[in-house]
């Protein structure tokens, strides 16, 4: 009998197959996907379906034009900085604090723009701001 221990070969695990395969697959995948770019959004602003126009008793009207020109109650500024625009609404403003300001912003306008009338808004201490909107039967109609 023979009772010598023999010798037990470990098995190898033999990687680079496997890396090749995964290579290739890697490789496909890349090659396959697509890969779309956005380089500048088309954004058609909203229009609004109100039931009636609401008919504010105290209002101040600011109107934004779409090259930036800022009209308050129908009185052009020649400055559109917030610091001009909250002093035209405070000369408004003095008869009552309570008005409620309506932007009637044009669609193509900056929202900058927007956004310096409601700054100037909130300094003035003006806390109510509501939208002008038009209807979507206008809207197509133009």
């Amino acid at each position: 009998m023979n009772f010598r221990p023999r010798t037990r070969e470990e098995p190898e695990i033999n990687l680079i197959p496997f890396i090749d395969v995964l290579l290739v697959i890697l490789i496909f995948l890349m090659l396959s996907t697509t890969y779309s770019k956005f380089t500048e959004l088309q954004l058609r602003l909203p229009v609004a379906d109100t039931e009636a126009l609401k008919d504010y008793p105290k209002e101040v009207i600011v109107e934004v034009g779409v090259d930036g020109s800022i009209a308050v109650n129908h009185a052009a500024l020649a400055n559109r900085g917030p610091e001009s625009i909250a002093a035209a609404l405070l000369d408004v403003a003095k008869a009552d604090p309570h008005l409620v300001v309506v932007i009637s912003a044009d669609a193509s306008a900056k929202h900058q723009w927007v956004i310096s009338v409601m700054e100037a808004a909130r300094q003035a201490g003006l806390n109510q701001i509501t939208f002008a909107t038009q209807s979507s039967a206008h809207a197509q109609g133009n």
